[in-house]
C-alpha cells in the first residue's frame, strides 16, 4: 500500500507541481485547498487527487478534516505544509487583520497541521515533514514584515520539530524557494518583476517544477538522514 502524503495548498502554484510529482511517483496524495472551489474542482477532475477544503489556521478545523482523509485514506507518513497569502504593506500602514492573517495561515497552520500527524508517525517509526518558507523569511522583503516573520518561523520551527522527531525516523526539513512563477509572483507590478528577475544571478524565475523535485528528495524513505535542514532554491539571488 502506497504511502499517503497531504500538501496543503496542492491545487494551485508550488502545491500543484508537488502534488502531482507525488502522485507520479506512486503515492497517495491528498490536497488541501482554502477557497477557489472552481480551481479545486477543476485540479481534482484533471488529476484523479481529491481536495479537501479547509482552513489550515484553525486547528479544530485542521484536525477534523485530517482525521476524515486518514479514516478515508489511511495514516498520513509525508505531510508538505505549502498553504500560504500575502498581504503586503510597511509597518506604519499595516493593520492587525493584516498581520494576523499571514501569521495564522503562513505559521500557525504548520502547528496546526504538525500537531494532528506527529503522535501516529512517532508511534509508526516513520514521518516526512517538509515545510515551504520563503527566501523573504532568510532575507527579509520591504512591504513584507508580516510574511517575512512567518516564513521565517518557520525555519525556526523546523529546527525544533526535527530534534523532536529525530529518534522515530520522523524527519522535518524546510525548503525556502525564491520567486517562483506562480499566480502570486505574476500578480506582482510588471515593472517591479523586472526588477526582481534582475537580480536572480541565473536570470529567470523559478519553476513549481523546481521546488516539487527538491520535495521528492526530501521525503524518500532513505532521507533519513537528511532533517533540520532548509534548502535554499531560489537561482542564487540569496546564499545562505
Amino acid at each position: 500500500m502506497s504511502r499517503v502524503a497531504l500538501v496543503t495548498g496542492g491545487t494551485r502554484g508550488i502545491g500543484e507541481a508537488v502534488s502531482l510529482a507525488l502522485q507520479e511517483q506512486g503515492y497517495t496524495v491528498v490536497a488541501n485547498y482554502g477557497g477557489n472551489d472552481e480551481v479545486a474542482k477543476a485540479f481534482t477532475e484533471r488529476t484523479g487527487i481529491p481536495s479537501f477544503k479547509f482552513d489550515v489556521s484553525n486547528f479544530e478545523k485542521t484536525k477534523a478534516a485530517m482525521d476524515q482523509i486518514e479514516n478515508d485514506y489511511g495514516p498520513i507518513d509525508i505531510l508538505v505544509n505549502n498553504a500560504g497569502i500575502t498581504r503586503d504593506g510597511t509597518m506604519h500602514k499595516m493593520s492587525f487583520e493584516q498581520w494576523d492573517a499571514v501569521i495564522q495561515t503562513n505559521l500557525a497552520s504548520c502547528f496546526n497541521t504538525c500537531r494532528c500527524v506527529i503522535d501516529g508517525m512517532r508511534q509508526r517509526g516513520f514521518g516526512r515533514i517538509v515545510n515551504i518558507g520563503s527566501v523573504n523569511g532568510q532575507a527579509g522583503q520591504y512591504g513584507q514584515v508580516n510574511y517575512a516573520a512567518a516564513k521565517s518561523g518557520i525555519h525556526g520551527f523546523t529546527k525544533a520539530l526535527a530534534l523532536e522527531g529525530a529518534s522515530k525516523d520522523v524527519t522535518v526539513n524546510a525548503i525556502a524557494p525564491g520567486y517562483v512563477d506562480t499566480d502570486m509572483v505574476r500578480a506582482v507590478p510588471e515593472e517591479v518583476l523586472k526588477k526582481i528577475i534582475a537580480t536572480i544571478p541565473v536570470g529567470r524565475l523559478g519553476k513549481p517544477e523546481d521546488i516539487a523535485r527538491s520535495v521528492l528528495f526530501l521525503i524518500r524513505d532513505d532521507a533519513g538522514f537528511i532533517t533540520g535542514s532548509t534548502l535554499s532554491i531560489n537561482g542564487g539571488q540569496h546564499m545562505y
